[in-house]
């Protein structure tokens, strides 16, 4: 359990500062953008890259924030349930949420495939986009990790006095 968690918590920290250099970017961009358009025709494609920027900013930081438990959590009836069966809540949404990232990243996956093997390229600037589905399904995929090690976790609930 100590070994996933380690592996979690890399690949979380590394999808956040590849995210983060992505947000960097975008925000490179954006205000180029405005500084050139008082001059000149805006950036060709910059609503473009953008929208593929921000897919990968927002998919490389759902696991980090399913990992720190940073998402917002309306737990106002289950605050009333007992223990055990809050236990059982978590363990049945962490494990539906853990099947549906990976299906989805898995479908994710597939239609990056057939995107690739169509030669299919971008409107405004003629770039190939799959790579950019690949990485919000890894994205997807390091979730459903995350979700995966939650859901161990509480399974595996210890009590207080046991090691």
């Amino acid at each position: 359990m100590d070994q996933l968690m380690r592996i979690n918590k890399f690949l979380n920290k590394l999808l956040t500062l590849t995210g983060g250099a992505f947000l960097l970017a975008m925000i490179i961009l954006t205000c180029a953008n405005i500084f050139i358009r008082q001059f000149t025709n805006p950036i060709p494609g910059a609503f473009e890259l953008m929208g593929y920027a921000g897919a990968v900013v927002s998919a490389f930081a759902l696991g980090y924030t399913q990992f720190t438990n940073g998402h917002i959590a309306v737990d106002i009836l289950v605050n009333a349930y007992p223990k055990p069966l809050k236990r059982m809540a978590s363990i049945i949404n962490h494990g539906v949420c853990c099947v549906f990232f990976a299906i989805t990243g898995w479908y994710m996956v597939q239609k990056a495939l057939t995107l690739k093997n169509t030669g299919e390229l971008s409107e405004t600037l003629r770039i190939i986009y799959y790579p950019f589905i690949l990485a919000v399904a890894f994205g997807f995929f390091i979730l459903a990790l995350a979700l995966f090690t939650d859901l161990l976790k509480a399974v595996l609930v210890r009590k207080a006095g046991d090691k």
